[in-house]
């Protein structure tokens, strides 16, 4: 078995590093344009839009970590800031004595219509105004496919025989 490492070519080191330089300045990017319009980070800004987009507004605690991809830790210093700024509540899980659901206020919500309209024009300034329309199927794909690579499998998905 050979343990040498695989280095990336010349090419690939170019390609990751203009990746690694695109997240970051696109996700400063949108913080800094959410920052100033509304006063949060983009990661709040996706919990609120996951929050409005789940039926009543509301969601499992450990499904809005899953789905924002933060440990439940940050999620909970999250999802306290909001309520702070009284745009979500938490609500114990009447089944579950250690569960807790977070549901979107509808101050929150209010805060979140007055802020997608620039949230939007930001994204497509940055991202879709730049690229053709191949270009963007093509970067669709491309995601897709390295972030089914990353997600965790579910206990026992990649053991046929717990079945």
């Amino acid at each position: 078995m050979n343990d040498d490492p695989r280095w990336l070519t010349a090419e690939e080191q170019l390609v990751w590093r203009s990746y690694i330089e695109a997240a970051t300045l696109l996700e400063d990017h949108l913080d800094r344009q959410l920052q100033r319009d509304a006063g949060m980070p983009h990661v709040y800004y996706g919990l609120l839009v996951k929050l409005a987009e789940s039926p009543r507004r509301r969601l499992r605690m450990t499904e809005l970590a899953k789905y924002a991809k933060i440990t439940r830790s940050r999620l909970s210093h999250a999802v306290a800031r909001l309520e702070k700024n009284g745009w979500v509540r938490r609500e114990d899980c009447p089944s579950d004595k250690r569960g807790q659901f977070a549901i979107l206020t509808d101050e929150g919500y209010d805060v979140l219509r007055r802020t997608a309209p620039g949230h939007v024009n930001a994204v497509r300034q940055a991202v879709f105004d730049r690229l053709t329309p191949e270009q963007q199927k093509s970067l669709g794909e491309i995601m897709t496919i390295v972030a089914e690579g990353l997600q965790p499998s579910e206990a026992g998905a990649d053991l046929p025989w717990l079945r």
